[in-house]
């Protein structure tokens, strides 16, 4: 069985084709500049903004697909 390889929403259970990014952080765990990516659909972009939102996580909210900006060097992938 072949997956299919369209970026879908990180929301639980959700498939939907991912039109958003949510770039976000853990600042006891990350260094500043670092940034983790959560993909979501149009109809969970609210909630999964609001979630990182209520713990001081989320950085940057793009469209998706767009151009991620790399790491910084010896920056651990996410």
């Amino acid at each position: 069985m072949l997956e299919d390889p369209t970026p879908q929403c990180s929301a639980k259970g959700c498939r939907a084709p991912a039109v958003w990014q949510l770039r976000w952080n853990n600042p006891k765990l990350h260094e500043p500049q670092r940034r983790k990516t959560w993909l979501a659909c149009a109809e969970h972009r609210e909630s999964l903004g609001d979630f990182l939102s209520a713990r001081r996580f989320l950085r940057e909210v793009e469209p998706y697909p767009a151009q991620i900006a790399p790491s910084p060097p010896g920056a651990p992938i996410s």
